[in-house]
């Protein structure tokens, strides 16, 4: 066997690509140095001819040196087995303890496998059947070996589909897209929050009669300004932004004394002068006024009953909102570069962060407060939401992942990788690539950890969800890694993971929540990955301008009917601009383009016109349509479709041009997650100001 070889064998044990087809169709193979890199962050060593050979025999020894698996996921009425290995010759035997704490015992097959000598001493296997009728659920194997203290894993049983998505088949139903930083009121501290969501709900589902309204991440940035303006990179994936938060609807801010209770409403005057400006939000701005009123709001005595609930959230959230809130106080004591970072605090439970969990008590109690003041917001967003008539309510997005250096990188240890970064291959859409800038689950440690930090995650984030768009889904399938040295993130490959548990526990999940699932699976990915989605219940989504085949765009009969189809997307110009060409402009401009501008504008062109002449067959469009009579027409075209849920964007129903972000570029370049809401004037667009928006979507 050659280097080569053994690296590729490695690679392929461990589920990382050696070659991938590409956007163009085209095989290409994955160079060594990322290769050995990507391994390197899976802690395999490759690094010459004898370390490979020490780690294919390590890899295929594995199993044989622990008893149970790091954990089993299955599918509730399926057959699963279950293999245990014992020093050979010794009995064993293999019970479950359900979550609701009952017993339940399993029957051993009659499978005969050779042992193997491990270690010099021969180990056996033996082969347990779990039963069929465990109910969805998080339990627990236990394996008792004679002579031996017992060995337990976590065993995930799922659901074969998500109930949710049958309740959708009754007719079609449609929603908006917002951006919620982006949609102020007069009451807004000069950026959207929980209170506009709710308002924003309340209109649309009581005047335009929508079923959902469906914002960006929510997810935390940094405790303290400046603040990260992408909510697709987030300090952690868990725990909601304060930034969001109304203060004056915090009921402890009414019992503030008058002199500051006073300097909160100047701040906040100051403040809604912000709320007409169409030019750039200004988070940090408005961050940090919200943090001094909040932290006045903190100090007010609770009520024995709102004490009692706060003191209920903080078991609820356990460990995981205590290390964020750690994480929090110390960010605000330490900078990014101090050297304790990766010392004294290089993770939640070293001696001198325990020590600073004394000294910093009531700022880790501030940090969980605000956590708590969020989900009381998040919940009376999706009660609104329930009382203006719509049935889904606020669906929440889940970001691929979090930035590095952040809350969940620092808590979560090891079941992120190091030394690598989740991007993007080259595509048609970004043809140099896409970096991230955020490390990626390791899939091995994910379920050595009987995937709770994954679990963990799910249920924060479904607590007060009708719906969940999960970007990227293909991730919960295969992720591309870039090494941190390497040039270009062209220079990165594919890692595996096990799909069936990650998509299997999202449904379980959200099952318990009773919330819709939407995934977005656009880009490179092979069929049976929208195949697979639609067998577990989980929606697809489908974008008007990128449903074409060879023969060009695909009529919208023929889409998916498990799938949330919309005209455009928020990586793309809202449908006013994209249909003017604003995107090539854009690209041009910030030299994002492989080809000359004008091959670019006559293709984008070409592939405009075949989609308008789409809905002209479809007699919704006449040749001499105004822009705003074509973005109608083009709605209603996607109604055509069998898609069970259809959403329109909030900028396409105010007749906003400006792109709110461009991928593949950083705030030097562009304005990305920074464009104020407005109309096809440049005027400010308020949430009342939505009761006269048309909603784009015929009766």
């Amino acid at each position: 066997m050659t280097d080569i070889d053994r690296l590729r064998t490695l690679a392929d044990l461990h589920g990382v690509a050696t070659s991938y087809e590409g956007w163009d169709k085209t095989r290409r193979d994955v160079a060594e140095s990322t290769l050995r890199a990507v391994l390197g962050a899976l802690d395999v060593d490759a690094s010459d001819e004898d370390a490979a050979d020490a780690a294919i025999a390590a890899h295929e020894q594995a199993p044989w040196r622990r008893t149970l698996p790091p954990s089993v996921v299955t599918v509730a009425g399926t057959d699963r087995d279950v293999p245990v290995h014992v020093p050979h010759g010794r009995s064993v035997t293999l019970s479950i303890e359900t979550e609701s704490g009952e017993r339940r015992e399993t029957q051993q097959r009659d499978v005969w496998v050779d042992p193997r000598e491990i270690d010099g001493a021969l180990v056996g296997r033996a082969t347990f059947a779990l039963p069929t009728d465990l109910e969805p659920g998080w339990h627990t194997l236990i394996a008792d070996v004679d002579g031996d203290e017992p060995s337990t894993c976590t065993l995930v049983v799922t659901p074969p589909v998500l109930s949710t998505t049958a309740a959708l088949a009754d007719r079609q139903r449609w929603g908006v897209l917002a951006q919620l930083y982006s949609v102020r009121s007069p009451r807004s501290w000069g950026v959207g929050d929980f209170a506009d969501l709710a308002d924003m709900a309340s209109i649309l589902g009581e005047d335009h009669g929508a079923d959902y309204v469906l914002v960006n991440p929510l997810h935390a940035a940094a405790p303290r300004p400046p603040i990260e303006a992408s909510p697709y990179l987030p300090t952690t994936r868990r725990f909601v932004n304060p930034l969001y938060i109304r203060v004056e609807n915090i009921r402890e801010t009414a019992m503030l004394p008058r002199d500051k209770y006073a300097r909160i409403r100047d701040a906040a005057r100051r403040l809604h002068r912000a709320n007409t400006r169409t030019d750039s939000i200004d988070r940090d701005k408005s961050f940090r006024a919200k943090l001094r009123a909040l932290e006045a709001v903190f100090l007010v005595p609770r009520s024995p009953a709102r004490e009692a609930a706060f003191a209920e959230f903080r078991r609820e959230e356990g460990e995981g909102l205590y290390n964020f809130a750690t994480w929090c106080a110390l960010t605000e004591k330490l900078s990014p570069s101090d050297e304790r970072w990766r010392t004294k605090a290089a993770g939640p439970r070293t001696p001198w962060v325990e020590r600073q969990q004394v000294k910093l008590a009531h700022r880790i109690d501030f940090h969980c407060w605000l956590q708590w003041i969020c989900d009381e917001q998040l919940a009376d967003a999706q009660e609104s939401a329930h009382r203006a008539g719509m049935d889904i309510g606020v669906v929440h997005d889940l970001a691929v992942g979090v930035a590095q250096g952040g809350a969940d990188a620092w808590s979560l240890g090891s079941a992120l990788a190091e030394g690598v970064t989740v991007g993007a291959p080259p595509d048609d859409f970004n043809q140099q690539g896409q970096q991230w800038n955020q490390p990626p689950w390791r899939p091995d440690r994910l379920a050595e950890l009987g995937y709770a930090p994954y679990r963990d995650m799910l249920r924060t984030v479904l607590k007060h969800a009708g719906g969940l768009r999960v970007d990227h889904i293909l991730g919960l399938f295969r992720l591309w890694w870039i090494p941190t040295d390497a040039a270009t993130p062209a220079e990165g490959t594919y890692v595996t993971y096990d799909h069936e548990a990650l998509i299997g526990i999202l449904v379980l999940e959200a099952d318990r929540a009773g919330a819709v699932v939407v995934g977005e699976d656009l880009g490179v990915f092979e069929p049976v990955v929208q195949e697979y989605l639609a067998s577990r219940g989980v929606l697809g989504t489908s974008i008007l301008w990128f449903e074409r085949d060879d023969d060009g765009p695909i009529d919208p009969a023929e889409y998916r009917e498990l799938c949330l189809t919309s005209v455009t997307t928020h990586d793309l110009p809202p449908t006013a601009g994209y249909l003017a060409g604003e995107h090539i402009d854009l690209r041009a401009r910030l030299g994002l383009l492989e080809r000359d501008v004008e091959s670019e504008r006559e293709q984008d062109e070409a592939q405009r016109e075949s989609v308008l002449d789409l809905a002209r067959r479809h007699g919704l469009l006449s040749d001499d349509a105004s822009t705003a009579e074509t973005v109608a027409a083009l709605h209603h075209l996607i109604q055509r479709s069998p898609s069970r849920l259809l959403g329109v964007a909030l900028v396409d129903m105010v007749g906003e041009h400006r792109i709110q972000n461009q991928p593949g570029t950083d705030e030097t370049q562009y304005e990305n997650w920074r464009i104020p809401l407005a109309d096809s004037a440049g005027r400010a667009v308020s949430v009342e100001d939505l009761r006269r928006a048309p909603s784009l979507i015929e009766d």
